[in-house]
């Protein structure tokens, strides 16, 4: 029986994590009361007695967690701190083939973030189909539950003066960006506009992409028909077809869910096209995705303690 530490549980997504696993026989939990989270030394005497840890800490303090842990020492880590670094896994399970036996594998596993996950799952297999350029400046337009910004931004939104919507990434240097540029394979930073939204989870990540000015894309059905293709058979992703709501929503009370659905939205003409994924933040965007991950490398069932 793998014994798991969470480190960082009093956080949004370290709260989530442990709730899963709370009912779960398949794994022995390590805790630290609220005296000793904080304590260096408790910490260190944890991670060294854990099989695997999840880690819920701030980027810089993941990479500290990680330096104190043993060459059997295994991490999933939800912090961005190794997303794009080589020596880690990258925990998408659904992104690539060989991706699901490369995490059951490995020592070192780095959670996607939220709003990489929608887009990611969205370009990722298009381009690497050839389907879409490599070399296309994209954009971004995404909206986030605020209870993916931590603890202040939850404590700001359940203000009575809080925000309708907030716009934020400004500086056009948001830490996503890597992630998503090495992960898709594009050659060109994307333009990500990201915003905020008063429903506590849920995410909708969208890309519009105008065919008619990308030389050599392939049409409309021919993107819906690979990401349908890619995704077939998967139990946490679904590709909708045949689909035109009049509206997608966030609901402010939105339940949990683990699951990811993709849309492909086209101009009668077909020269222009609104790619949109649709996701909780703190489902498959976090805490969903470090049980699925936790799952794959204990040799557990994969959707075990996920919300579908």
């Amino acid at each position: 029986m793998p014994r798991i530490f969470i480190d960082g549980a009093a956080g949004t997504t370290g709260l989530e994590i442990r709730e899963r696993l709370a009912e779960r026989a398949a794994y022995e939990p390590i805790t630290l009361g609220e005296a000793d989270r904080k304590d260096i030394r408790k910490r260190r005497e944890a991670i060294d007695a854990a099989d695997i840890v999840i880690l819920c800490l701030p980027d810089e303090a993941a990479r500290e967690a990680v330096a104190w842990g043993g060459e059997k020492t295994r991490f999933i880590d939800a912090s961005s701190a190794h997303r794009i670094d080589p020596d880690w896994s990258y925990g998408f399970a659904e992104l690539a083939p060989g991706r699901r036996e490369a995490i059951a594998g490995a020592r070192l596993v780095s959670n996607p973030g939220c709003y990489p996950t929608g887009f990611l799952a969205l370009v990722a297999p298009l381009v690497a189909r050839r389907l879409l350029l490599a070399d296309w400046p994209y954009s971004i337009h995404a909206m986030s539950g605020y209870s993916g910004g931590g603890k202040a931004l939850i404590e700001r939104f359940g203000q009575a003066d809080a925000p309708a919507f907030r716009s934020y990434g400004l500086s056009l240097d948001h830490k996503h960006l890597p992630e998503m540029r090495v992960h898709a394979g594009l050659k060109e930073t994307p333009i990500f506009a990201p915003a905020v939204v008063p429903g506590f989870r849920g995410m909708q990540v969208e890309v519009p992409v105008p065919l008619a000015a990308m030389p050599a894309a392939a049409g409309a059905d021919a993107l819906v028909d690979a990401l349908a293709e890619h995704y077939d058979g998967e139990a946490l992703v679904t590709v909708h077809r045949g689909e035109t709501p009049d509206e997608l929503l966030i609901a402010r009370d939105a339940p949990r869910s683990d699951r990811l659905d993709l849309h492909v939205f086209a101009s009668a003409d077909g020269r222009r096209v609104r790619l949109i994924a649709t996701l909780d933040n703190l489902g498959k965007g976090a805490s969903g995705a470090a049980v699925q991950n936790l799952n794959l490398m204990a040799g557990e069932p994969e959707t075990e303690g996920l919300w579908l």
